[in-house]
């Protein structure tokens, strides 16, 4: 029935395009769109194959399951209208999505079934992944650090540099004695998106803040407030709320991710292997 495989191809196509472009079909330029439907189309082909094989025989997806995945989709707008007025933007109507989303449902469930032949893994497999991968097991070391930024501009009597850094600085000078008044100073005077969390930056590690921020926080303690930080944004201050020294995720601690990696990786490869095959049939 060509309208269905036109839902089906719409479907893929709308999918891709969000991944791919971050936007609606629609909205894509003429090589994006072409790249989009090329694919989709593929995608669609390889799952009429893969639902016509012997291992699709007894897979189904539930009415129960395709209904909480249409009503979590229908969740994301904020009425029914908005909802059908997408698909129709997209090539679907309400029906055709439906059926492609069961169908997506149901290749996802027999592409689960395939992967069960997968090769168990066993303790010795953990284990041996722990020893042989041991970087990914480091931990640098983080700080939890906030800022209060005050911007530069010569234009603006408030904000010309003399004025910014006498600002600053007697900011600093209170936080100095004080540094529990960091959050009510900085969304008193900071001039960051970031002071509607009371400066909070985040739990960083190196590499994450200008070189002059960096060098500034990770000479602190805990608790201890920086002296002024320019940079091209301004001038700064910090405070340190916590440091979390470096440290090594022990195997006890690292087994069950370890292991879940090792069979998701087993399983895809099998499923890939599978699908090969369907396509060399």
């Amino acid at each position: 029935m060509p309208e269905v495989i036109d839902g089906g191809v719409a479907y893929l196509a709308l999918k891709a395009a969000q991944k791919l472009y971050g936007k609606a079909p629609a909205a894509l330029e003429s090589d994006e769109s072409e790249r989009v439907q090329n694919m989709a189309q593929k995608q669609f082909e390889l799952e009429a194959q893969i639902l016509a094989a012997p291992e699709a025989r007894d897979a189904m997806v539930p009415p129960s399951t395709l209904q909480a995945a249409m009503q979590e989709i229908r969740g994301r707008y904020e009425n029914e209208d908005d909802f059908v007025d997408d698909l129709a933007q997209n090539g679907l109507d309400e029906a055709e999505f439906a059926s492609a989303l069961e169908r997506e449902l149901k290749v996802e469930a027999i592409l689960e079934k395939v992967g069960t032949q997968a090769e168990k893994v066993t303790d010795t497999d953990v284990e041996l992944y722990y020893q042989y991968h041991p970087d990914q097991f480091r931990r640098q070391e983080t700080r939890l650090v906030r800022h209060i930024l005050v911007t530069i501009n010569e234009t603006i009597k408030e904000n010309t540099r003399d004025a910014a850094f006498k600002r600053i600085t007697e900011v600093a000078k209170r936080l100095h004695k004080e540094p529990g008044r960091f959050e009510e100073q900085a969304l008193k005077h900071s001039e960051c998106p970031t002071a509607l969390e009371g400066g909070k930056l985040g739990d960083l590690p190196r590499g994450k803040l200008f070189p002059e921020l960096e060098k500034a926080l990770f000479e602190l303690n805990a608790g201890e407030v920086s002296d002024v930080v320019e940079t091209e944004l301004g001038f700064h201050v910090l405070r340190c709320d916590t440091v979390t020294p470096a440290s090594v995720l022990d195997f006890a601690q690292a087994r069950s991710s370890i292991r879940k990696v090792l069979e998701k990786k087993r399983k895809r490869a099998v499923q890939q292997t599978w699908m090969k095959s369907l396509l060399g049939r």
